[in-house]
């Protein structure tokens, strides 16, 4: 009998979880789903206010057809594509190296893990302000760095081809902590015997590096690239505070041309069509993403 008996209790144990997990289940869907179903609605109707009260007319699938006629959505998609793939390769690349070297530090340890995630900790609005002062073309920190070694100072923002590569610089150094942090928990969670055993047999640091060390931390490497792919798709903060998507276009994002579009020209179901076709992206990348992961994991 006491195995029945150890049965049963373990089945209404899996039950009590379900039941006090479902209320929480149910806020989240709710939460998540019913603004979801909201902007699908949005998105095929034309709304107006007038005398303080939303006018709304059926537009079918108006908006959707306008979008690819859209210069600015379609400049907003090649930029937010090329920031997403420039920023988190050179966050990857640099949050290994630093992870590498926090990892192999004894002596002031703490230090050096503190200064390298202080960006993280600083709040967007202060960032905006801090790098706006920087890039200033009168008195801003970086041309007056240039000046003192003889070169001549840039108009950082306010010229195309410089404006994107310095917004990507602002996210490199915003993002690059986050890297650092995930990265450097997956190399101290690696077994030591095997490094042991690579110098044991001769393996030299390069070759202890490609040979073992990142074999085993690829899997670290791949969620956390994956992680800032999508999150570097909704960049917004850097182009708000920066450049407001200028000169021009060329710091067009998708975030705020889905901002500029909603809010400041008050075209709300355009912008909500927009909505879903940027939320349409993420969902696509993060599936693809997963089965990336998936295959990669069922291939090791």
């Amino acid at each position: 009998m006491a195995a029945p008996l150890r049965g049963v209790l373990a089945g209404d144990a899996a039950r009590w979880r379900h039941y006090t997990l479902a209320p929480a289940l149910a806020v989240f869907l709710a939460l998540t789903l019913l603004p979801i179903a909201n902007l699908l609605v949005m998105s095929v109707h034309d709304i107006r206010w007038e005398q303080g009260v939303a006018q709304w007319a059926f537009a079918g699938t108006r908006h959707f057809a306008a979008l690819p006629g859209d210069q600015l959505f379609r400049d907003g998609l090649v930029n937010t594509a090329l920031f997403a793939v420039c920023a988190v390769s050179a966050e990857l690349v640099l949050g290994f190296v630093l992870a590498l070297f926090a990892s192999r530090v004894v002596r002031g340890r703490l230090f050096y893990r503190t200064a390298f995630l202080l960006p993280i900790l600083i709040p967007g609005i202060v960032i905006g302000a801090i790098w706006k002062l920087a890039y200033n073309p009168d008195f801003g920190v970086i041309n007056q760095l240039l000046g003192l070694v003889g070169l001549p100072g840039k108009d950082w923002l306010g010229e195309k081809t410089l404006a994107f590569a310095s917004i990507v610089v602002v996210d490199i150094w915003h993002w690059t902590p986050f890297v650092f942090l995930l990265l450097l928990a997956g190399l101290e969670s690696l077994p030591q015997d095997v490094h042991e055993a690579a110098r044991i047999d001769g393996a030299s640091a390069w070759q202890e590096l490609r040979h073992v060390t990142l074999p085993m931390m690829w899997p670290a490497i791949a969620v956390t690239a994956v992680f800032r792919l999508i999150v570097s798709f909704k960049v917004f903060d850097e182009v708000y505070l920066l450049t407001g998507g200028g000169p021009g276009t060329a710091t067009e994002v998708l975030s705020f041309t889905v901002y500029r579009r909603f809010f400041t020209e008050d075209r709300i179901g355009y912008g909500s069509a927009m909505s879903v076709v940027v939320l349409s992206l993420l969902t696509l990348l993060i599936v693809v993403s997963l089965a990336a992961l998936r295959r990669q994991r069922d291939e090791a």
